[in-house]
């Protein structure tokens, strides 16, 4: 039964993206839909596992049944408060800034496969596009920073900025050891080669180095210190209210949902599952991305925040140098195989 409704959905889709300007149309609104609700799915989460790890009571107050109104009461609290600007901001940068952090995720979405058929575009060079937009959305914070006229704020940017340019080498250096065994650069190439084997069996240690990586390019714990509260108020959103700081908020839950993905694609098999479970592709892919984002959720109410010294001393002392042995045998398990 799930063959037959599966295949009519690909015949469905088929039909309706025969037509290019249709097919552009429909690919944006679905993408547009996707980011503006599994992102906030995932906050949502985010209020309730944290509640529940934490013992809080707030979350579960709005609403009758486990509080499940909170998201509704956080976007009507967030449409209320005035839309205020700094009276020394630079105004069209500090109003930009905002959408600047979230389109890198948009674009991570259009190439995100969620079976061989459902995607919004399979570039040949997929995994340097995902790579190169994950680290995109930094632009956005240094433009918050300097245009709020703060130097907290200013502060804030520059350590997300050099914290992004320490992480972001054990980040690609992890994608580039998936590449290395797959032979291809295509996100939907990537999962097909692994219809024998996830790479996260042989290749672990370079799915942790890339979870620790994506962390660190979100500003997540333990490395939230450029938006730290004991440290510089809120960085490079302390002059920031109202829906453009619920902007930054989504961005920052669709990077966890763009990062999650990308992981699922490169060691998890993406929108493959396990033998002898008849689930469709899509569901499977979900499911992926929902435990990943999970995992980053724990972390939260786990680990307490590194410094700054440490941060950096762990990106250049500890994952680059594993990510280099990692490629070095996966070269030598690609050459010998």
């Amino acid at each position: 039964m799930i063959d037959v409704f599966a295949a009519a959905g690909v015949s469905f889709i088929e039909e309706l993206t025969s037509n290019f300007w249709l097919a552009l149309v429909l690919k944006t609104v679905l993408v547009m839909a996707f980011f503006l609700v599994v992102p906030l799915a995932i906050g949502y989460m985010e209020h309730k596992v944290l509640a529940h790890m934490q013992a809080r009571l707030g979350p579960m107050e709005a609403g009758a049944f486990h509080g499940w109104a909170q998201l509704i009461a956080d976007g009507v609290k967030f449409i209320q408060k005035e839309n205020l600007v700094p009276a020394a901001a630079d105004r069209t940068v500090y109003s930009l800034a905002p959408a600047v952090a979230m389109v890198p995720y948009i674009a991570i979405l259009v190439v995100l496969p969620f079976s061989d058929t459902l995607f919004a575009l399979n570039l040949d060079v997929g995994i340097f596009f995902v790579m190169a937009m994950s680290s995109v959305s930094v632009i956005g914070v240094l433009m918050a920073g300097w245009s709020s006229a703060n130097k907290f704020s200013l502060i804030g940017a520059l350590r997300a900025a050099a914290q992004l340019i320490a992480y972001e080498l054990p980040l690609v250096l992890a994608a580039a050891g998936v590449v290395m065994l797959s032979g291809v650069t295509s996100m939907v190439g990537i999962v097909e080669a692994q219809e024998s084997m996830w790479y996260v069996i042989p290749l672990f240690p370079l799915f942790l180095i890339f979870m620790v990586a994506s962390l660190a390019e979100l500003s997540r714990t333990p490395f939230d210190m450029p938006i730290a509260d004991s440290e510089i108020i809120y960085g490079a959103y302390t002059e920031y209210g109202g829906l453009k700081f619920a902007f930054f908020l989504l961005a920052e839950y669709g990077g966890i949902v763009a990062l999650s993905g990308i992981a699922a694609v490169l060691f998890l098999g993406g929108y493959q599952g396990l033998p002898g479970i008849p689930l469709p592709d899509p569901i499977w892919m979900a499911i992926k991305i929902g435990a990943l984002s999970f995992f980053v959720i724990w972390l939260r109410a786990t680990y307490p925040r590194l410094r700054e010294d440490q941060l950096q001393r762990f990106a250049w002392l500890t994952l680059i140098p594993i990510s280099l042995v990692w490629i070095l045998g996966a070269a030598a398990f690609k050459v010998a195989f």
